[in-house]
């Protein structure tokens, strides 16, 4: 069974249905990336896993199974102690998730007392183990110190000390990296990977950034308009990607060469954009697609399986990849 597993989840509000349908699963010790451009309901969907919708917000549809036990119908005293000890979340923008009036010791106090149930004194103790775990210089003074008194690198290090302070078994990290330079991106991913294997928890890492995907995750789900359109391990949708949207992402990412130097050509570019797209029957991906037929703006397809762990949601790709396997098995045995 998978740590968690969500199946057909359906976020509406009372005018519009950003994410209609989404199922995935993610396994303990696994990274999973969730990808796809602002506006897909990547973030939507990361607070919904917590019950933390705006307030007009609300699951429709669908299953959340963190665990073995039904998130979607868990009453409010049962979920309060999920999150936090067994699920936690790394926000976006740390500078507006932490409290600006309290120092950061006192809010990773604030958790392990909760979850825990520790005194005073040993849990600002553990508050600068947790410090020192994420790597941050002097966690002895540090842990006295105010977010504003940080650099965005350190304020996002606690944000990581504070989601992990109860060893949870599945962590979500809603774009960890953004506003940092590339030096601290890296230093914080390499940190997630390495808290991932330690506390042998699960990974749900959203991001739009392909280089991250290629280098920390084992599983790929593509989402477009609040919809899966594509999900593979990351060697196959890299090497073989499918639907038309993801080889977009692809292309309109930079890629290193032969020489190991990022090629200077132009990159692609998807035209139109997914707001455009929203208003449209049928595919939402159609009024952007350069392979869409007539059927597509008819029906909205379903992801299919083309091989073991790779689904896609475009019976365009799926029809050419089986014409694909079916020649190479033709040439195989002729």
């Amino acid at each position: 069974m998978a740590l968690l597993d969500v199946a057909g989840l359906t976020i509406a509000f009372p005018r519009a249905t950003p994410v209609r349908g989404l199922s995935l699963s993610v396994e303990a010790g696994e990274t999973v990336a969730l990808v796809g451009e602002s506006g897909s309901g990547k973030s939507l969907t990361a607070l919904a896993l917590l019950r933390l919708l705006p307030e007009r917000a609300r699951i429709a549809a669908g299953e959340i199974r963190f665990n073995g036990r039904d998130l979607a119908r868990l009453d409010d005293r049962d979920l309060r102690q999920v999150r936090g000890r067994d699920m936690a979340m790394v926000f976006q923008e740390p500078m507006t998730s932490l409290n600006p009036v309290l120092s950061v010791g006192d809010q990773i106090i604030e958790v392990v007392r909760l979850h825990q149930g520790l005194s005073r004194r040993a849990a600002r103790a553990r508050a600068v183990e947790l410090l020192d775990l994420v790597r941050i210089p002097e966690p002895q003074r540090r842990v006295d110190e105010y977010p504003h008194e940080l650099s965005g690198g350190m304020r996002q290090r606690v944000m990581i000390a504070i989601a992990v302070a109860c060893s949870p078994r599945l962590l979500i990290a809603d774009e960890p990296t953004t506003a940092l330079d590339v030096t601290i991106q890296a230093q914080v991913l390499d940190l997630l990977d390495a808290l991932r294997r330690d506390l042998s928890m699960g990974l749900l890492l959203i991001t739009h950034d392909l280089g991250v995907v290629a280098e920390w995750a084992d599983r790929v789900v593509v989402m477009y308009a609040g919809r899966k359109v594509e999900e593979a391990p990351f060697e196959t949708l890299f090497g073989t990607p499918l639907h038309p949207y993801t080889n977009g992402l692809l292309d309109a990412s930079p890629r290193l060469d032969a020489a190991q130097h990022y090629s200077v050509g132009p990159l692609a570019e998807i035209r139109g954009s997914i707001g455009s797209a929203l208003t449209e029957p049928g595919c939402t991906f159609a009024p952007r697609c350069t392979l869409a037929r007539a059927a597509c703006r008819s029906a909205e397809p379903e992801p299919e399986a083309v091989a073991p762990g790779h689904l896609v949601a475009c019976p365009v790709a799926t029809a050419a990849a089986f014409n694909m396997k079916e020649a190479a098995h033709v040439a195989a045995v002729g």
